[in-house]
């Protein structure tokens, strides 16, 4: 499955925006590669970007947030915090168990929490950020 960055995903931030094409950048080159049976040689450093790519990225977001007073912050940073870890535990199972049915799930779970996230939460946030 293909991830499509699609004009809902977009917050308008340009920062942002870009970021999380490169999230879909690197999550669709893993899937290429397991559609190909070359998942195992790409695992690890799509894991190493993606557990990079949280940290700067939620950074960033944050950075943002308290530069505007966002009053959402707090929640923000708490849903931050908290797929921070679920992504570290999901990338540690399938760098252990490589590319099977269940893991690359596992890892499409935690990549649509985090298009619902980007559809919902940073869109509201880009939004009172541009308007601040």
């Amino acid at each position: 499955m293909k991830y499509e960055f699609t004009a809902d995903l977009l917050t308008g931030n340009s920062l942002v925006d870009s970021e999380h094409r490169h999230l879909f950048d690197a999550v669709n080159q893993l899937m290429d590669a397991c559609s190909v049976g070359k998942g195992r040689e790409q695992i690890q450093s799509t894991v190493t970007f993606l557990n990079d790519y949280v940290v700067r990225h939620f950074q960033d977001e944050e950075r943002l947030q308290v530069q505007a007073h966002y009053p959402n912050y707090g929640a923000h940073k708490q849903f931050h915090t908290g797929y921070r870890n679920q992504l570290s535990a999901t990338a540690q199972v399938l760098i252990q168990e490589g590319p099977s049915v269940k893991t690359l799930g596992d890892l499409n779970r935690a990549v649509a929490t985090l298009i619902t996230h980007i559809r919902t939460e940073d869109k509201r946030m880009a939004r009172y950020v541009q308007e601040h």
